[in-house]
């Protein structure tokens, strides 16, 4: 049975599970804008509405959508639980935990062995499965630290390599040249896990180069480098306890 989706929220989203579950299979209506009459009948006629907008306008959404028994009205809201999708029964949340930066590269990175968080009725783990992804559930109560980590994983690392662009830029290195050295420690990480791939001054305890470090960069980087050499110097602890 081909499964029906509607998809409110025109934006990076939007435009990019409406294109992924097209390419495989699914009946796709929408991405829907801001037209309130199309909203508020947006489960008529489909199994799920996928509500593809910013977490904070989503209770608004859900809200605006006449409820229909048989239709699962759902979010990709990483930080929101199902209680946000009242007053519909039938209710379910698939986080894709990619970036999405635009419709195109998007929707290749929802087929391309994607990881979800699911969470309520299980049409979540069909458009998982039809994207050719894997799932895991995270609970309505570890939304929020769940997405956290989320953030730090992708958002922070971004700004984290503007600072390494910034300081290296200073010392006349070229940027493409730490981008190997971040590929190398991510391959790392995935091998042996975030203590043991740890290398470098903190782990070796060499608190002389970390203050030569400080002394050395520009002030308005110091704080960011103490932080996550304070970070480092747990890794180091948590390595220790092993």
């Amino acid at each position: 049975m081909t499964r029906r989706v509607r998809i409110i929220g025109a934006g990076r989203a939007g435009g990019s599970f409406a294109s992924a579950l097209a390419a495989v299979g699914w009946q796709v209506d929408g991405p829907i804008g801001r037209d309130t009459a199309a909203i508020a009948a947006a489960a008529s006629d489909v199994d799920l509405v996928l509500i593809c907008v910013g977490d904070g306008a989503v209770p608004d959404v859900a809200a605006s959508i006449e409820p229909e028994p048989t239709c699962v009205v759902a979010h990709c809201a990483g930080s929101l639980g199902l209680d946000v999708l009242a007053p519909h029964e039938r209710r379910a949340a698939v986080h894709p935990l990619v970036s999405l930066p635009n419709p195109t590269t998007g929707t290749q990175r929802l087929r391309d062995d994607a990881w979800f968080a699911t969470a309520g009725d299980g049409i979540a783990d069909e458009v998982v499965e039809a994207l050719g992804g894997r799932s895991f559930v995270i609970a309505d109560e570890h939304r929020v630290e769940y997405h956290a980590a989320a953030c730090i994983a992708a958002n922070h690392l971004v700004a984290l390599l503007g600072q390494v662009e910034r300081i290296g830029a200073a010392a006349g290195a070229p940027f493409e040249a730490y981008l190997s050295l971040v590929r190398g420690a991510v391959d790392n990480v995935a091998e042996l896990g975030p203590a043991a791939a740890l290398t470098g001054p903190a782990a070796r305890g060499d608190e002389l180069t970390i203050a030569r470090h400080l002394a050395a960069i520009d002030p308005s980087e110091r704080d960011a480098y103490r932080a996550m050499a304070d970070q480092a110097r747990r890794l180091v602890t948590t390595n220790g306890s092993n």
